[in-house]
């Protein structure tokens, strides 16, 4: 855990100068952090994840990537082929495995990064909670499926825009890579409205009633993923999520509905960022029941990043400090209460001590 102690001290403090040291912007976060600050942010978070030996099913991408080597001739077309391409031009570069690990730490860390320097209000606590939350952690796991997340995290500005015929070509790109990331499309229509509506209420009532049923939900759903790779994941039994981390991700959410008024008005395109953080926590309350399906989260906890660093901001000025450092203190203990306590959490390199 030192190198990832170490990571979070440097991250934390490389960000907080850059907003210290920012400028005013015309863009839509008011502020523009110090931008050779912000770059050795995300040096510090790709050196950390792209160096890395362990972690989740790290070790078998490593031994996928030397073990089999792919041409045009030997790439299946329908599966998650954009993937395999991908290797493909790495094992022209380097057959060592570790290109593989880097590169995708490099597209993944760098794309988040660049997304929260432009729509984060406070640069450093988005950074901080990519950390404590457990994401950064989640991005060295599911490699595959969290950089299909931050391509289409990339395309935010198109779902504030509403330019829906390019956003979908992104998130039809990002399934070539991880086919789940199909699901955003439907997702784009839900997500463009004005948060806290009707429909806002029903999906909320939706996932609750998908808990309470969820023994006729899994058998109608795994059924008609029956004939598809994902078919596999009907003899999934590793227990449902844990329901702290349920309740840190309504947090802000919780936040933004007492706050919302305030919220449209210093943040206006703050209802689509509500909207998909409410969805990912919808699938975290499903996930209770069946942990796979906190897989989709993977999508949709980015945009809490966005959303926990203006929440801050709807509160009294007099208060907005001790609200910042409850939320500093509560993620630094959950990090802790994951990494230590529940997981053990050991972090190996071959090139970081």
């Amino acid at each position: 855990m030192t190198i990832l102690w170490i990571n979070l001290a440097f991250v934390y403090v490389f960000s907080l100068f850059a907003r210290y040291f920012s400028s005013e912007s015309s863009s839509l976060n008011n502020v523009k952090p110090n931008q050779v600050l912000v770059l050795l942010c995300g040096f510090t978070l790709v050196l950390v994840s792209g160096l890395r030996n362990n972690i989740g099913d790290t070790y078998y991408y490593k031994h996928s990537y030397e073990m089999n080597t792919l041409s045009w001739g030997n790439v299946d077309f329908s599966g998650d082929f954009g993937f395999n391409i991908f290797q493909m031009i790495l094992q022209k570069i380097s057959d060592n495995s570790q290109i593989l690990i880097f590169t995708t730490a490099l597209i993944t860390n760098s794309l988040i990064v660049f997304i929260l320097y432009k729509y984060s209000r406070l640069f450093e606590l988005s950074l901080y909670i990519y950390i404590t939350s457990g994401l950064f952690l989640v991005s060295m796991n599911g490699i595959r499926q969290f950089m299909a997340a931050s391509i289409i995290f990339a395309a935010t500005k198109y779902i504030f825009n509403g330019n829906w015929k390019t956003y979908f070509f992104i998130i039809i790109l990002a399934s070539t890579i991880h086919q789940s990331a199909l699901i955003l499309l439907p997702i784009y229509f839900i997500v463009r409205n004005k948060a806290w509506s009707k429909f806002t209420y029903l999906l909320i009532f939706l996932s609750l009633f998908i808990v309470a049923g969820y023994n006729q939900f899994s058998q109608i759903l795994f059924a008609s993923l029956e004939d598809t790779q994902y078919g596999h994941y009907q003899s999934f039994s590793e227990g449902g999520a844990n329901i702290l981390r349920v309740l840190v991700s309504a947090v802000p959410i919780v936040l933004a509905y007492m706050g919302r008024e305030k919220l449209r008005e210093i943040f206006p395109k703050s209802d689509y960022i509500v909207n998909l953080s409410i969805v990912g926590l919808l699938f975290l309350i499903v996930s209770t029941q069946n942990w796979i399906f906190a897989r989709f989260t993977i999508y949709f906890g980015l945009y809490q990043l966005i959303l926990i660093s203006w929440v801050v901001k709807i509160f009294r000025k007099q208060d907005e400090k001790f609200i910042y450092y409850l939320i500093v203190l509560f993620y630094f203990l959950f990090y802790f209460y994951e990494c230590v306590i529940i997981f053990g959490t050991e972090y190996q390199s071959n090139y970081l001590g």
